[in-house]
């Protein structure tokens, strides 16, 4: 074979051999998952940025009014202005999120491992032999009670 063409053959080996170990990996159930909690992740910070935003801050801005809700608070040094509101919506957004991963993560996945290493733990059932082996057992037992000890 000619050595242009046989390079070209070697380059074309290993980018459909790169394309299929790729192809593995990112199907692989964990990427997958890793991809889906991803975009789910993303979906609930909205959510929770418009809880936020829209409910409790307004509500905030209820109780302690200020110029154009909590986005218009501020504080005023001299000729400076530090608007501290959007900060405080965001420190509140943060709250939520970090108060519900704690829940989901530290308690409910906490709940489901303990319960799993519980059933881990449980004994397996006793196979055919071993209930054999238990039923001469017990029908033995009696007759051994029954028969006095012989002593030296």
């Amino acid at each position: 074979m000619h050595p242009v063409k046989e390079s070209l053959h070697d380059a074309r080996l290993k980018a459909s051999s790169l394309l299929e170990e790729f192809k593995k990996f990112a199907l692989k159930g964990s990427v997958v998952d890793l991809a889906i909690g991803v975009i789910i992740g993303a979906a609930f910070g909205a959510i929770v940025k418009s809880l936020v935003d829209d409910v409790i801050m307004p509500v905030i801005g209820l109780i302690l009014p200020g110029e154009k809700g909590y986005e218009g608070w501020a504080w005023h040094v001299g000729r400076t202005v530090i608007p501290f509101g959007k900060f405080l919506g965001a420190v509140v957004n943060f709250l939520i999120v970090a108060l519900v991963l704690y829940f989901f993560i530290v308690k409910f996945l906490g709940w489901i491992m303990k319960s799993q290493k519980e059933e881990a733990a449980a004994p397996p059932p006793p196979t055919r032999d071993q209930e054999l082996l238990t039923e001469i057992r017990d029908l033995l037992r009696p007759k051994a009670a029954e028969q006095p000890a012989s002593g030296p």
